[in-house]
């Protein structure tokens, strides 16, 4: 029996690409048990989970489709374990700018589309005491809290040497199937689509008054970010860098000036991206945007699939002060999440599909290059799990997320909380960067200048490509 597809899980295999696979990936560390060697120990857990070649849905199911469309997914018997579990050697897994350049590589690829959507790649070195796995799952298995709380449920919390079973092979809970809805559920569903469009309507109607400068404290007008030598047509070649943040500090901030977690990792990536252009001799006159992905679930839903919504926040611009800046993006942010609150998850679910049908369009038609994208980053935050696990008696060092690109282009980084620490990953397009490992180092002063702007009102950011359009000097103005 097949398995049916929402729109926004078909859409991923409508506009996917060789150029521009719709996959997600996780780059997992772990740690050996004292005394295991590396020749020995990873070769050895490969071969026990390559084992498990009867897979449960989704990942036991290509995607069924009618000339070209995906209308479900299709079980198949038998699992082609030889493409979906692999083993790499590589020189030096600790060397972390050649392991991701190495991930980058593998991230690059496209899935098989003749075969469920997924595989599991082992990396190992014959010296250290760590090895990899990088993971790859088609986004439209699930978005981002659904497979990390896939993955999380075959991770256990202590050292265990007992059998493993690996995230294709858990069994999970069948949903049982509805009985036919009857007049009146009918009715209620006509009652919620006809609120859904309203809802939409107003949406674009608020838009387009932005558009006309009658409406200034909305959410950005689509289309309207910077473009920027990550934005534009997305091509066939990844970069990828990885790095950490303790996220108690990022919380403990947080506190001491009012703003969310998101809204101080926010700040710091925007400084850190603005460094990063600055270097390949970019200049702005107008702020930098955001695409701000917004988990449409109830509290406690564990639906699978995709329940996202994907909406433009405004970043900062024009002041030098850490902590201005920040209060700017907590503004902006603080808008959209107004707007948000204020209208049914099915109509900002809407709007997301419009926009980024849009991008797409612009994208297959290979004109996002003559356009403003929607946004130069997409930011995401998911929570992982806040004790250390155990993928057999290995110890879970981190976890990085590696997305898929958006249409337009941009930087992708996203981050997950493992234990008190944020491991972040960040992706982008090869066209025009060689490597992303800077933006980690930029990061991570940004954070720091944030600190310790608190209790230095004097620190500035240094210089950051920023010019300000000429305006006459008010009689009230502190210049």
């Amino acid at each position: 029996m097949s398995k049916t597809l929402s729109f926004l899980d078909k859409s991923f295999w409508i506009t996917e690409s060789d150029d521009n696979p719709k996959h997600v990936g996780c780059l997992q560390l772990l740690e050996m048990p004292e005394g295991a060697k590396s020749p020995e120990y990873v070769p050895a857990i490969y071969n026990e989970i390559k084992g498990f070649a009867k897979g449960t849905s989704p990942f036991n199911c290509v995607v069924k489709t009618v000339l070209g469309y995906p209308v479900g997914l299709s079980p198949v018997k038998h699992l082609n374990m030889d493409y979906h579990v692999q083993l790499h050697h590589i020189d030096d897994v600790s060397n972390r700018q050649n392991l991701d350049d190495f991930v980058a590589q593998l991230h690059a690829a496209r899935l098989d589309p003749d075969k469920p959507l997924w595989q599991y790649h082992f990396i190992f070195d014959t010296n250290s005491n760590t090895y990899a796995i990088y993971a790859k799952v088609h986004h439209m298995y699930g978005d981002g809290a659904t497979l990390v709380r896939w993955f999380q449920s075959c991770y256990v919390s202590a050292s265990n040497n007992s059998e493993f079973t690996p995230i294709w092979a858990v069994k999970r809970l069948r949903h049982k199937r509805n009985d036919s809805p009857s007049f009146y559920k009918r009715l209620v569903s006509v009652g919620s689509a006809i609120k859904t469009g309203f809802d939409l309507l107003v949406i674009l109607i608020r838009i387009f008054l932005k558009l006309l400068r009658v409406n200034p404290h909305y959410m950005p007008v689509p289309f309207s970010g910077t473009k920027t030598v990550l934005t534009g047509q997305v091509e066939a070649g990844r970069v990828v860098t990885t790095t950490d943040i303790d996220f108690k500090r990022v919380k403990a901030l947080a506190r001491r000036t009012r703003a969310s977690a998101n809204e101080i990792l926010l700040c710091a990536f925007d400084i850190g991206v603005h460094r990063l252009l600055q270097d390949h001799g970019q200049v702005f006159k107008k702020a930098l945007f955001t695409n701000m992905p917004i988990n449409l679930r109830k509290p406690g839903e564990k639906t699978t699939g995709n329940k996202i919504a994907i909406v433009p926040v405004q970043l900062a611009h024009g002041d030098q002060d850490p902590y201005l800046r920040l209060r700017q993006i907590i503004i902006n942010h603080r808008i959209v999440k107004h707007a948000a609150m204020r209208a049914r998850p099915a109509s900002f679910s809407g709007y997301t599909i419009v926009i980024q049908s849009l991008a797409l369009v612009f994208e297959w038609l290979k004109i996002s290059n003559l356009v403003k994208p929607i946004a130069n980053i997409l930011v995401s935050n998911i929570p992982g799990p806040r004790d250390t696990r155990y993928l057999k008696d290995s110890k879970l060092l981190a976890c990085y997320p590696i997305s898929t690109m958006t249409p337009g282009g941009g930087v992708n980084i996203t981050l997950m909380t493992y234990a008190g620490v944020a491991n972040v990953g960040i992706v982008c397009c090869n066209k025009n960067i060689s490597t992303l490992k800077p933006l980690a180092g930029y990061v991570q002063e940004a954070f720091e200048m944030l600190e310790a702007c608190i209790d230095n009102p004097r620190l500035r950011i240094t210089d950051i490509g920023e010019h300000e359009e000429s305006v006459p000097v008010s009689i009230v103005s502190e210049h």
